[in-house]
């Protein structure tokens, strides 16, 4: 691209001429007019008036350039490459480009210095560049960005300085950085009353999806336009330790296709997706050192509702609550992008103290909308964070005054346990069960409660049908336990082990989209498809090996508890049987 067609007032910044000649002084001026031509009015009239540019070959190898005062000092080589470049080269071109982003840095030093600078020192883009505010140190930051996937430069990741050097670089040379990097592009757009030309964007926001098995995976693409609101999901806690405070998620209202945006989304559960920050957990089981010591990444995931309704309510057996927040179009779209953003570049340490899922939906809320960054609502609990949005009157939580109707329009899903415990109480009035508790009958070997499956009426079948198929999903998870242990287990063999491990580390893959490698940097544009069909191989290598390690396994888990998954798998057909018999002597339709 050339020179931006700006009207340039006289340059101010002069070329030290010792040891230059004439076709030397006059590159040098020639880069300073189309460095200085790109650059904002704002940014220009705000440089002294006394800068001086100088050609060094001291500089430390790898050091492009440095400014100490009214001195910026660059590498001579990048002279050459200058003087070098094709005619008519705009900054697309390497040696051209290497040249103006060298200068264009050190005067975004300059101007960060000055007093009509501060960027580094500025909230709001510490917030959008990645050093994160701690919830227990009350206003101190953390000195590690882990927003360090898909950068442009990693030298951004130096400092705050380094960063604004570094993306006003980009903002200037980059046509794609308002598509790569949106809220930067604006924030760096609201300061300096301007913005550069800029190419035209992919549409939507693109997201990673794999399925549970990670049998299939591509992306998929959420439209800002098409989200008509966003709740606060609330997983409720339970007894195991990890989970007492619950799990703090966002819901997107995604409308239907063809839906007019307005209330009527929130029945489209269908298209609703929900994110979801948790830890990665590459090992057998959760370690609470390793949770208090960050050693399990952190990332963000976007489920479907439907996956996340039956996770909670069926296997984990928790209730969800879902808060309207008040946010407005802007704001929504703030949030999503922000999303997007960490989803690509975002590689956390997940801790249970202050980087959990609160903490990190916290931090999300008030990077996507600036509005809530002024807002009192850092809590490093679920719950305690659901109290100040709702304190705040950022979330709606009259809409669970009546549990009945929040069931019915979406805002409560009940946990399972409920219909679970109602079903039992209804089998033991009818049958006499010598049980009194619902997980004691659950955890009976399924050959102990089958004399009492031929005994039930239609309605007591029905019941122990429901709760038989619950001690199924609850012998599977105990199973899947088992075969990954046995898997991991060093009794197995060194060969075995390393295979395993390596499919954790490719799985791994799926669940930091950065790692699938590619071009580019930020919210992906033109090499999606080269990405999503990186992701599909992998997928589908991953979920092939680890049926086939699955099956193996399954077939060395020990006799008793092959015979107990079997035992269920008969309770389960004598139930159908039963139900199909009843129901034809009452008059009923047959049950297939």
């Amino acid at each position: 691209m050339a020179c931006l067609a700006l009207p340039v007032a006289a340059a101010r910044l002069q070329v030290e001429p010792r040891g230059l000649d004439d076709a030397q002084l006059a590159a040098s001026r020639q880069l300073i007019d189309d460095s200085e031509g790109r650059l904002p009015p704002a940014w220009r009239d705000a440089l002294p008036a006394d800068l001086r540019l100088r050609w060094r070959d001291d500089l430390p190898t790898q050091v492009h350039g440095r400014s100490r005062g009214a001195d910026i000092g660059l590498r001579r080589e990048l002279l050459d490459g200058w003087m070098a470049r094709a005619p008519q080269a705009g900054a697309d071109d390497p040696a051209a480009r290497a040249a103006l982003a060298a200068l264009i840095h050190e005067l975004a030093h300059v101007l960060d210095r000055g007093p009509q600078g501060g960027l580094s020192r500025d909230p709001r883009l510490l917030d959008l560049a990645g050093w994160q505010l701690r919830p227990l140190r009350f206003g101190l930051r953390a000195r590690h960005n882990p927003l360090s996937d898909r950068s442009p430069d990693r030298y951004e990741l130096t400092n705050p300085r380094e960063f604004v050097a570094v993306n006003l670089e980009w903002f200037l040379l980059d046509p794609q950085y308002a598509c790569r990097r949106p809220a930067l592009a604006r924030y760096f757009a609201g300061r300096f009353g301007w913005q550069p030309p800029g190419a035209a964007c992919a549409p939507g926001l693109v997201f990673l999806q794999a399925d549970a098995d990670y049998a299939a995976a591509g992306f998929e693409r959420i439209d800002p336009e098409r989200v008509y609101a966003v709740d606060y999901l609330l997983a409720e806690g339970n007894d195991a330790p990890m989970s007492r405070w619950g799990h703090s998620m966002l819901r997107l209202m995604v409308c239907a296709p063809g839906r007019a945006l307005g209330p009527d989304c929130r029945l489209d559960l269908q298209y609703h997706r929900v994110l979801s920050f948790r830890a990665f957990v590459g090992d057998v089981q959760l370690s609470g050192w390793r949770g208090l010591t960050g050693r399990y990444p952190s990332r963000l995931f976007l489920p479907p509702l439907d996956q996340v309704i039956d996770e909670y309510t069926t296997v984990e057996l928790r209730g969800l609550r879902s808060l309207p927040l008040r946010l407005g179009r802007d704001e929504i779209r703030g949030v999503l992008e922000r999303a997007a953003l960490l989803h690509w570049s975002y590689d956390g340490r997940y801790t249970f103290l202050d980087n959990n899922c609160a903490v990190e939906t916290w931090r999300l809320l008030r990077e996507g909308a600036p509005r809530l960054a002024a807002l009192p609502l850092r809590s490093i609990t679920p719950t305690g964070l659901l109290r100040r949005l709702q304190r705040e009157g950022v979330a709606d939580v009259s809409v669970l005054e009546d549990r009945d109707a929040a069931q019915r329009q979406g805002y409560y899903f009940e946990s399972m346990r409920a219909r679970y415990q109602a079903m039992f109480e209804l089998a033991r009035a009818r049958l006499a069960l010598p049980q009194a508790r619902l997980d004691d009958w659950l955890a009976l070997p399924p050959e102990r409660r089958a004399p009492w499956l031929e005994q039930g009426d239609l309605r007591a079948t029905a019941a122990l049908l429901l709760l038989e198929q619950a001690a199924q999903r609850r012998m599977e998870l105990q199973a899947r336990d088992a075969i990954k242990r046995r898997l991991l287990d060093r009794a197995e063999g060194r060969a075995a082990r390393t295979q395993v491990q390596a499919l954790l580390a490719e799985e791994a893959l799926l669940l930091r989209p950065a790692a699938l490698g590619g071009s580019g940097y930020g919210l992906p544009q033109q090499e999606r498809g080269t990405l999503e069909a990186k992701a599909r191989a992998l997928s589908a290598r991953v979920g092939s090996e680890w049926v086939r390690l699955r099956q193996a396994a399954l077939a060395a888990l020990p006799a008793e508890r092959q015979r107990a998954m079997q035992g269920i798998e008969s309770n389960l057909s004598a139930l159908g049987e039963r139900l199909r018999a009843l129901n034809r002597e009452q008059g009923g339709l047959e049950l297939r």
